[in-house]
């Protein structure tokens, strides 16, 4: 890894671009503190594992879960759903 000004960078553009490699990297800094990181960039990775080397993409399983039969939770009937209404709005 090459460090680099940020003035360099600018009066020297094609030079420090010439020495970045595939296994290289040239980091420039401002004030003394490493601010950005130039590298090549890599084509023949796809967009999709890229995404999931940086852990902003999940793959889907390859046996999702089954769909439940019903939603959770317990079914009321109306006279049920009808206390616990007013015993939210207590009116109790």
């Amino acid at each position: 890894m090459q460090l680099i000004t940020k003035r360099e960078l600018n009066q020297h553009t094609a030079s420090v671009l010439a020495r970045v490699t595939a296994t290289d990297d040239v980091v420039v800094t401002e004030r003394g503190k490493p601010r950005w990181r130039v590298s090549v960039v890599d084509d023949s990775e796809s967009a999709l594992a890229r995404l999931e080397r940086e852990g902003r993409y999940t793959p889907p399983a390859s046996t999702p879960a089954p769909w439940p039969d019903r939603p959770g939770g317990p079914a009321y009937t109306s006279a049920e759903a009808d206390v616990l209404l007013d015993e939210l709005r207590g009116e109790h």
